[in-house]
């Protein structure tokens, strides 16, 4: 799993002390730039242009509902999804800008450190939605405007309901290290899931490393992305997720799989996916009619009711039977402390887990 690309931690060693514990980035003097409202101009614009490529971590099911709801909104402009995981995504775009190619209009990860770096190498365009500056929460946007917070999950436990009863499945990541569940687990990796290099990170500063040793003797099913573990245990491969998408356990316990979340005693890990524009982008009037409609009510709802996702959105109601956000104890997330120890935590959980 080793890639050509360029570290994180090289682009971003100058900047690790910023690392504030908040969501995003620390304040920046810079004034803010105004709220922008999709006006009839900016759609002209956008369909003289007629397209908008997308490169975005979120499932590709989801995205190409997104892609063609705004192709209807807006008169057939098309969304080129790009799709793949959000460390694979991160390691396209700097490939493609250290070769000069600038293919993408704008990028979407679970892993928010990604959308932390591409500011600080001056790559990203202000441009804040007026969705975003009337109803997002200053802890989930940018201060200067150049992403918001897209799409929200957490990184539960759960179980398969049919190999598990529901009093005996685990409450805390603790109870996972209990010899009765060595060789039922399956668990997603951080060397190519945004969601699990967050996760990890929060897990490991909360918990510490010494759970993870613990963790990679009980014999754990490996797989890439955090989309992975809940489609395991919906196939009864393994009876308990150590770590995976909430989004995904709705969405199959709602089609009638026998799959529950667990929210762990310890807390569960909070991941926020951001959006941004690219300066470089080749599309530059549809990228900022997309992103305006990416933080809309209709697009909020398909995160949430085709995604299984959370909206930070505020005007955008939770999805009706399941666990409301503020019953939940999260992990605090920290885009910019996971940036700095990035690396770290992969080489370290590749060599515990010996993948």
């Amino acid at each position: 799993m080793t890639h050509k690309h360029i570290s994180r931690r090289n682009v971003l060693r100058a900047s690790a002390a910023l690392a504030l514990g908040t969501v995003f980035a620390s304040p920046s003097r810079a004034q803010a730039p105004p709220a922008e409202t999709i006006t009839p101009q900016l759609i002209e614009a956008a369909k003289k242009e007629g397209k908008v490529v997308w490169y975005t971590s979120i499932d590709l099911s989801v995205s190409e509902k997104i892609a063609a709801s705004f192709r209807e909104k807006f008169g057939g402009i098309e969304v080129r999804v790009e799709r793949t995981g959000a460390e694979r995504v991160y390691q396209r775009i700097g490939q493609e800008y250290a070769s000069n190619v600038h293919a993408v209009d704008i990028a979407n990860s679970s892993d928010a450190a990604h959308l932390l770096a591409w500011k600080r190498q001056g790559i990203l365009l202000p441009y804040l939605p007026e969705d975003v500056a009337k109803h997002y929460k200053p802890e989930h946007r940018d201060p200067d405007g150049t992403y918001a917070g897209f799409r929200a999950t957490l990184s539960s436990i759960a179980y398969n309901t049919k190999l598990v009863k529901p009093e005996d499945a685990p409450k805390s990541f603790k109870d996972l290290l209990d010899p009765k569940w060595k060789g039922k687990m399956v668990k997603a990796h951080p060397g190519y899931s945004g969601t699990i290099l967050t996760a990890t990170f929060e897990m490991v500063r909360d918990i510490g490393w010494e759970y993870y040793e613990a963790l990679a003797k009980q014999n754990v099913m490996q797989v890439q992305s955090a989309t992975d573990p809940p489609k395991k245990l919906s196939l009864g491969e393994r009876s308990v997720m150590a770590d995976g998408t909430e989004y995904n356990i709705f969405l199959l316990r709602e089609a009638g799989q026998p799959v529950e979340a667990v929210y762990p005693a310890e807390g569960t890990p909070f991941i926020v996916g951001p959006n941004g524009i690219f300066k470089a982008a080749p599309n530059p009037n549809a990228a900022k009619l997309f992103q305006s409609y990416c933080f809309t009510p209709d697009a909020q709802r398909i995160v949430i009711d085709s995604g299984g996702l959370r909206s930070l959105h505020a005007q955008v109601k939770e999805h009706a039977g399941r666990k409301p956000l503020a019953d939940i104890k999260l992990m605090k997330e920290d885009a910019a402390g996971a940036e700095a120890q990035s690396e770290e935590i992969k080489a370290r959980y590749q060599k515990l887990f010996r993948v």
